[in-house]
């Protein structure tokens, strides 16, 4: 679900940001075990639950997954320097890649920074110089190896 750009944004409150944790915690954690947890009824937990939804505070539920065990063992975090004013397209189709894990605008030396898990080197090389260095508004990559990484969960414990 997606949230119009103009929807005012509500704060949450201690409740709202524990029902949060729980779930980024536990994606699969039932209505009842989130209710019990943050004390409230299950009732209250379904609603607060569906209007987190609806307001775009909570985008989805997924698996954490560990990439070298599901035959993704290279993993690269690559800066892109593009054309201005490009962004939309160039996210557009950094969005089709293989193996593209997050996209991101930021300032700074370069423009863009996206995070991508291959098969292998051979994977990682492919695309990079086949398919990103193909993008007419890429002007620039550099590659930067991920050796080892660790998921942070709510509150900067080791996932």
């Amino acid at each position: 679900m997606t949230t119009p750009a103009h929807s005012p944004v509500r704060p949450l409150d201690s409740i709202d940001t524990a029902i949060v944790r729980l779930l980024r915690l536990d994606g699969r954690a039932s209505v009842r075990s989130v209710a019990e947890q943050v004390h409230i009824s299950r009732a209250n937990a379904y609603g607060r639950i569906n209007r987190l939804l609806e307001d775009g505070v909570i985008r989805g539920f997924s698996a954490r997954v560990d990439h070298e065990r599901a035959g993704q063992g290279a993993s690269a975090y690559i800066t892109l320097k593009i054309v201005q004013d490009t962004w939309r397209t160039v996210r557009a189709k950094l969005e089709q890649l293989p193996g593209a894990a997050h996209i991101a605008l930021v300032s700074g030396d370069f423009d863009v920074l996206l995070l991508v898990h291959t098969a292998d080197n051979r994977a990682l090389r492919e695309l990079v110089l086949t398919r990103l260095q193909a993008i007419p508004e890429v002007l620039s990559t550099r590659t930067l190896l991920v050796f080892e990484e660790t998921d942070l969960l709510p509150g900067g414990e080791p996932g």
